[in-house]
This record gives structure tokens, C-alpha cells and sequence, in this order.
């Protein structure tokens, strides 16, 4: 069966000569899409082929102040990529090869918008190109565990974010028409870098040598033809009578030599959560604000119901807790990051029965190997509690009696940069006989691993065998907080009489100081060991970004950025610093 949708798929930068406006302040941003209301992609899956045609409405900006010419892209135009890949995952699971192209004759995509990108504030830059990277990661992780391979129909000039989305393919075929380059011009037409993974996956990805890949990233022309496949920076080339062609039958290829399967998706309903100034609530979980404070507090409820079977997972669809609480938690961290930029630290707490925590994770990842939903509703927690170790706020995690820190929901408090424990009775009834604990299962140790290869609990433990080996033994039992506390799982375990006052201390530490210096910190702390080609992307990579977008150079009055595209050239400070 066909299916045809609206605009589906988009990344990337253009030039813009009309320099009268600058992007407005924006608006409260929401991360709810549906194929029907694209308005940059159009998404088309024939049988085990996925189409996905990058056609950005040059008017359609997230915000005022840019056109989107020549394919490029703002914040609103990867929503909606996120939101295609997400759906191809679990509303198509029978797909196998999806061909990333463009609608558009002529062009692929010009990369991320530069009017946008000159206008908007520092952390509305970082946080775009962090989300962008977040989902084109998401992409090779839907290459290797949900077997729908990416390949990138190149039909067109092919620029900075344009080339890195074609990047994050596993193949990219390039129309070989004598015109159509690919091209990291960043460094010498911006004074930036191709910061959503251009370098590192230049090199480490596509095994491009280094003077290679020094030319290719300060030639702004870019490379064409037979060079750019001797090179590595594309696969093959296709001549434009038969390049629609070529794509089928590569993608066709692909795809008849995947596993192939009788899978029914399931449907995304949409998130209906209720926003108010004070905090936003979902079914399962919940923020309120202290804006005096600069926290935010997050509680995520465990499930009320038994644990369902493998046919009542499908039954359910979006509205099984694992999946559920997963869309939900993913979308909250969306948002807090994008629209509450100065609550800087996130309190995270859980309310349930921990037993039922566990029985419905072993209800997904005792299923994950054989049963497609399964093992979606794993990946997509992964990715979700991956994007909560990159997300720049201090994170503190809160365990008190009725909480159910226990295995997939324990990995929320093992992300958080400290975990404090309640060693005494709920705070509010002295009397109760109920005490806080936390459950170690097979969930803590590789299930979810983090951007560095490593569980956080190898993370936490770096290089200790031993004590590893010791916390294995302790699995699939309530750990008192004494007992977490000897185990180092905790950071502390204040009694009922200091608690409140540790909480405060802790929250009011977190305040007095530097937002920047503290976000440097914990991003060196939260990913120790081993450095990965994800690593590099979230952290050398995005690091040096970040340092170079506030200088004068790309943008400043008279920086690459400001003025790109006015007939100037910009105004360099030599010094090298």
C-alpha cells in the first residue's frame, strides 16, 4: 500500500541577501507534529521503501525575520524530520530502506539558515544544533537497530547542514550533472564550523583522510563527480536522466536484503499535556516551575496496571507505560530546553509501586529481541535518556519513601549529576512505617548505554571492576538508603531531620553559580572513558561551536555571519587564541 503525506524531512542553511530584518524573539515552541500539517516534507512509503522529499516553504520560518530559500532549514523544519523518523519507526515498521532527498529541482539543501543563524540569541543557535544532532544520530540508530537503512538521494548542490544530513545516511548517491557538489563551507564563507557532525563524520564515518578532509572543509566551491567518490564523500554517482531510478533500485535493493517482516504499526497519538505558566502535566509525568528558585521538578508516576503481555503492548500502542512515559519525558525535555532557558536546575522524582516498574520493563526487554515494538519502545527510551545526559542543567534526583527508582526509572537518577535519599520516614508523616529504596536490574548494566559506549553505572564506577561486579550482585532487591549510600549509588543520605535543609543547600549552591561554568563542568563529569564518534559530535565538536558563535568573528557587527551575503567581507580578529 501507498501512503502519502505532506512535506517530511529537513535540515539546512542558505544564503540570504535581504539583510532589512532579523529574526524576532520567539514564541513558546511545541514539539507536536503530524504528517498532514508538514510544511517542509512530504513523507511516501511504498511497500518496504520510505521516501522522505525535503520541500521547505520559504515562508514557513519558526519565527519571523528569514526566508528559507534553496532548501534551508530552521528549528521547525527538523521538527518535522524528527517527527517523520519517529513515525517511520513505529508506524511503519514493515519499512527498510528510507531515501532522504529533495522536492525541489536543482537543490538538495543549503545547510542551516545564516539569516537565521545571524539573528537568533547564543542558546537558541546551540540548542538548534543540538537537537539537530539528537536526531540525526536517531537516524543512524534507526540504520542499526531498526534495520530501515538511510540512503541520500544527493539530486542537487548540496551545502553544509545539507551534506552533514546526506552524512548521517548510511549511503549517498550524488547526480553527477557536471554542477552538483557536496560542500563543508562553514569555515571559509562563515567563520564557523559544520557543527551537526560534518568533521567528525567526514573522518571517523566516512574514513576520509585528513588533508583530504582539511581541503574539502576550506573549499567553499565544495567537490563534484568522480573526485568526491575517490575521496569517500559520496558513493556513487547516478547521471540525471536516470537518477530517480537509481534511488529505486538502491533503495529496493537495500531493502529486499534486510529482514523483512508482516509488521503492523502502531499510531502516535498526539501528546495532550496541560501547559500553564506555573508548569506542564502529562499522564505519567509533570514539571512545576519555582522561577524564583530557577528549578524545575519533574515527577514521573510508574504504572498503575499489571504488566501487560506481548499482544497487550500492541493493543495498547502509544498508551503502554514504557512507550507512554517515554514520549512524554522526551517531549518535556524538548521543551525546557528550548522555552525555560534560565531554570537551571531540574529536580527529578518518581511516584509508584517499584515492582511494577519492573515487571513492566521485563515485559518490553525480556520481548525486545523477538518482537519489533519491543525493541522500538527500548531504542526510543535509550535515545530519551541520552538526550537528558546532553541537556545543558544541573540534574538532581530526589528519592524518598513512595518513589520507584527501580531499573529503566533507577537510569533517570544514575543520569542526574547527584542523588540524595531520604534515610527516615516521608517528611510529611513522621509516623509511617514507609522508607525510600531503590532496584538495581539488567536495565542498569549496557541495556541503555550512554553516548560513550558505557553504561551509567560504569560511567559512575570508571575503571572499577571490582565494585561493579559487586553492584551486579545486588540486583532485583530493594537497596535501603544506608545500603545505597555504602554502594556509592547515592551521593548522600541526609535523615528526616536534615533533609529539607540539604535539598534547599543543594538548590541554592546550584543558583549562586555561573550557568556557564557549571554547564562546562558537568558535561566533562557525565561522560567519562572511552570517546566515540557521538562523543566528539556532543562534545569536542559542539564545544569549539559553541566557543566560536560568541566571538567577533562569526558573530560580531562585522563577523563571516553578519555579513555573508551583503557584498562585505568580514572583519577578522588574527589573534589565534
Amino acid at each position: 500500500m501507498t501512503v502519502v503525506t505532506k512535506p517530511v524531512v529537513a535540515d539546512d542553511a542558505a544564503a540570504e541577501n535581504d539583510q532589512d530584518s532579523a529574526p524576532q524573539q520567539t514564541p513558546e515552541v511545541t514539539f507536536d507534529r503530524h504528517p498532514d500539517t508538514y510544511r517542509h516534507w512530504n513523507l511516501r512509503v511504498d511497500g518496504p521503501v520510505a521516501w522522505l522529499e525535503m520541500d521547505v516553504d520559504e515562508n514557513g520560518g519558526i519565527v519571523p525575520g528569514y526566508e528559507l530559500k534553496l532548501n534551508s532549514y530552521d528549528l521547525g523544519v527538523d521538527i518535522e524530520l524528527y517527527d517523520a523518523t519517529q513515525r517511520l519507526r513505529f508506524e511503519h515498521p514493515g519499512v527498510r530502506s528510507v531515501v532522504v532527498t529533495s522536492g525541489k529541482d536543482n537543490v538538495f539543501c543549503a545547510g542551516a539558515n545564516i539569516r537565521m543563524l545571524a539573528g537568533s540569541p547564543h542558546h537558541w543557535k546551540v540548542n538548534f544544533c543540538k537537537f539537530t544532532n539528537e536526531t540525526r544520530n536517531g537516524m543512524e540508530d534507526a540504520t542499526e537497530n531498526s534495520g530501515q537503512t538511510y540512503l541520500a538521494g544527493v539530486n542537487g548542490p548540496c551545502a553544509g547542514g545539507g551534506y552533514e544530513l546526506a552524512l548521517a545516511c548510511d549511503k549517498i548517491i550524488l547526480i553527477d550533472d557536471n554542477s552538483s557538489t557536496v560542500a563543508l563551507p562553514e569555515v571559509p564563507l562563515l567563520g564557523v564550523l559544520p557543527g551537526t557532525g560534518g568533521l567528525t563524520r567526514v573522518t571517523d564515518k566516512r574514513k576520509v583522510r585528513k588533508d583530504r578532509a582539511d581541503i574539502f572543509a576550506t573549499r567553499p566551491d565544495g567537490i563534484r563527480g568522480k573526485t568526491a567518490v575517490d575521496w569517500r564523500l559520496v558513493d556513487e554517482l547516478a547521471p540525471r536522466r536516470e537518477f530517480t531510478e537509481t534511488l529505486q533500485r538502491i533503495a529496493t535493493e537495500t531493502a529486499a536484503g534486510a529482514k523483512q517482516g508482516d509488521a503492523q504499526g502502531i499510531e502516535l497519538t498526539p501528546l495532550t499535556p496541560e501547559v500553564t505558566p506555573e508548569g506542564i502535566s502529562y499522564r505519567h509525568v509533570s514539571a512545576s516551575y519555582d522561577r524564583n528558585a530557577g528549578t524545575v521538578e519533574i515527577t514521573v508516576r510508574g504504572p498503575a496496571d499489571a504488566a501487560p503481555t506481548v499482544d497487550e503492548i500492541h493493543q495498547q500502542g502509544a498508551a503502554t507505560w514504557l512507550l507512554a512515559v517515554t514520549r512524554e519525558l522526551d517531549d518535556l525535555i524538548l521543551r525546557l530546553r528550548t522555552n525555560e532557558i534560565e531554570l537551571g536546575t531540574w529536580v527529578i522524582r518518581t511516584e509508584g509501586d517499584a515492582e511494577k516498574v519492573l515487571a513492566h520493563e521485563r515485559a518490553v526487554l525480556g520481548n525486545a529481541e523477538n518482537d519489533w515494538l519491543c525493541n522500538e519502545i527500548l531504542h526510543y527510551y535509550k535515545r530519551t535518556v541520552k538526550r537528558l545526559d546532553v541537556t545543558s542543567r544541573s540534574l538532581v534526583a530526589l528519592i524518598e519513601p513512595g518513589s520507584c527508582f527501580a531499573g529503566i526509572l533507577l537510569e533517570l537518577a544514575l543520569a542526574c549529576d547527584r542523588q540524595y535519599i531520604l534515610d527516615g520516614p516521608p517528611i510529611e508523616d513522621e509516623d509511617s512505617e514507609e522508607r525510600a529504596a531503590i532496584t538495581l536490574s539488567d536495565a542498569n548494566f549496557g541495556i541503555f548505554p550512554m553516548a560513550n559506549g558505557l553504561s551509567r553505572v560504569e560511567s559512575r564506577f570508571y575503571g572499577d571492576d571490582d565494585h561493579l561486579g559487586w553492584l551486579r550482585r545486588e540486583k532485583d532487591r530493594p537497596i535501603s538508603p544506608s545500603e545505597a549510600n555504602e554502594l556509592g549509588l547515592v551521593t548522600d543520605a541526609p535523615d528526616d531531620i536534615d533533609w529539607e535543609d540539604e535539598v534547599r543547600l543543594v538548590v541554592e549552591g546550584r543558583r549562586a553559580l555561573s550557568p556557564d561554568a557549571l554547564t562546562g563542568m558537568e558535561a566533562n563529569h557525565r561522560f567519562v572513558g572511552p570517546e566515540t564518534m557521538e562523543t566528539k559530535i556532543f562534545g569536542r565538536l559542539t564545544a569549539w561551536q559553541n566557543w566560536i558563535f560568541t566571538r567577533s568573528n562569526a558573530s560580531g557587527p562585522d563577523g563571516a555571519l553578519r555579513r555573508y551575503g551583503t557584498g562585505q567581507k568580514a572583519v577578522f580578529d588574527r589573534k589565534r587564541v
